[in-house]
Protein backbone atom coordinates (compact mmCIF):
# COMPACT_ATOMS: atom_id res chain seq x y z
CA UNK A 1 0.00 0.00 0.00
CA UNK A 2 1.10 3.51 -0.69
CA UNK A 3 1.81 5.88 2.16
CA UNK A 4 -1.25 7.90 3.08
CA UNK A 5 0.22 11.18 1.81
CA UNK A 6 1.21 9.59 -1.51
CA UNK A 7 -2.26 8.08 -1.91
CA UNK A 8 -3.89 11.46 -1.18
CA UNK A 9 -1.64 13.26 -3.66
CA UNK A 10 -2.29 10.62 -6.34
CA UNK A 11 -6.04 10.89 -5.77
CA UNK A 12 -6.06 14.70 -5.90
CA UNK A 13 -3.80 14.89 -8.95
CA UNK A 14 -6.13 12.55 -10.86
CA UNK A 15 -9.03 15.00 -10.49
CA UNK A 16 -9.76 17.79 -12.99
CA UNK A 17 -8.25 21.21 -12.21
CA UNK A 18 -11.68 22.75 -11.63
CA UNK A 19 -12.69 20.23 -8.92
CA UNK A 20 -14.16 21.93 -5.87
CA UNK A 21 -12.99 21.34 -2.31
CA UNK A 22 -16.09 19.32 -1.41
CA UNK A 23 -15.37 16.78 -4.15
CA UNK A 24 -11.71 16.56 -3.12
CA UNK A 25 -12.69 15.96 0.50
CA UNK A 26 -15.25 13.34 -0.53
CA UNK A 27 -12.72 11.48 -2.67
CA UNK A 28 -10.17 11.49 0.16
CA UNK A 29 -12.87 10.24 2.55
CA UNK A 30 -13.62 7.32 0.21
CA UNK A 31 -9.92 6.49 -0.16
CA UNK A 32 -9.60 6.48 3.66
CA UNK A 33 -12.61 4.16 4.09
CA UNK A 34 -11.24 1.74 1.48
CA UNK A 35 -7.82 1.78 3.15
CA UNK A 36 -9.36 1.08 6.57
CA UNK A 37 -11.47 -1.72 5.12
CA UNK A 38 -8.41 -3.35 3.58
CA UNK A 39 -6.59 -3.10 6.91
CA UNK A 40 -9.54 -4.71 8.71
CA UNK A 41 -9.47 -7.59 6.24
CA UNK A 42 -5.72 -8.07 6.71
CA UNK A 43 -6.16 -8.06 10.50
CA UNK A 44 -9.11 -10.48 10.30
CA UNK A 45 -11.41 -7.92 11.93
CA UNK A 46 -14.38 -8.80 9.77
CA UNK A 47 -17.59 -10.79 10.13
CA UNK A 48 -18.66 -13.68 7.95
CA UNK A 49 -22.04 -13.45 6.21
CA UNK A 50 -23.57 -15.82 8.76
CA UNK A 51 -22.17 -13.83 11.69
CA UNK A 52 -23.58 -10.64 10.22
CA UNK A 53 -27.00 -12.23 9.69
CA UNK A 54 -27.03 -13.37 13.34
CA UNK A 55 -26.07 -9.90 14.51
CA UNK A 56 -28.80 -8.28 12.43
CA UNK A 57 -31.36 -10.82 13.69
CA UNK A 58 -30.49 -9.81 17.26
CA UNK A 59 -31.57 -6.22 16.58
Amino acid sequence: MLAIKQEALRTISSLPDDTDIDEIMYRLYIVDKIRKGQQAIEQKKVLSSDELKQEIAAW
